[in-house]
């Protein structure tokens, strides 16, 4: 059976994988300078076009003080108005690959990794109605929370690829 395209993520220097290629290929740079420290962030954003809503979801790998690498996938939903809808979609796109990744790494070895869920919520703008239930939804399923401005696997990565 032939998988969806959002079914794939794209790397910028390595094209399209399968989530389990990314996610070897995340253990393969944590392997590179496993004395580093290290974080996973998630994010998710989206931008309407035409009569359709755009959703990016990215999986960052932090080496903290020592640069990232990214992956990324999208999906198309009609469209979206409502904003509490649309960043609802956001963090449930979000938490569930991260629930993929946490899994992944309880499976080989590695649940002290940090997993965040960047939100695209922040205490300035319209957003700030919905900070305390999205920021829920990502604490009551086990996750670390960042809201804006220190949401950039949401403001930044993921952003980028919604246009």
């Amino acid at each position: 059976m032939a998988r969806k395209k959002e079914d794939y993520f794209i790397s910028p220097t390595k094209g399209i994988m399968s989530f389990s290629r990314v996610m070897e290929d995340i253990e393969e740079y944590i392997a590179g300078l496993p004395t580093s420290s290290y974080k996973i962030i998630i994010g998710s954003d989206s931008q309407a076009k035409n009569n359709e809503t755009v959703f990016v979801t990215a999986i960052v790998v932090h080496r903290i003080g020592k640069g990232a690498r990214y992956y990324y996938k999208k999906k198309s939903e009609r469209h979206v108005v409502s904003l509490r809808q649309k960043i609802f979609f956001e963090t449930a796109l979000s938490l569930e690959v991260g629930s993929q990744v946490a899994h992944y790494f309880s499976e080989h070895g590695r649940a002290e990794l940090p997993v965040e869920i960047h939100i695209d919520v922040g205490n300035s703008g319209e957003t700030r109605e919905l900070i305390k239930e999205v920021v829920g939804m990502v604490l009551g399923s086990g996750f670390t929370p960042k809201i804006k401005p220190e949401a950039y696997g949401a403001t930044s990565v993921a952003d980028k690829y919604t246009k």
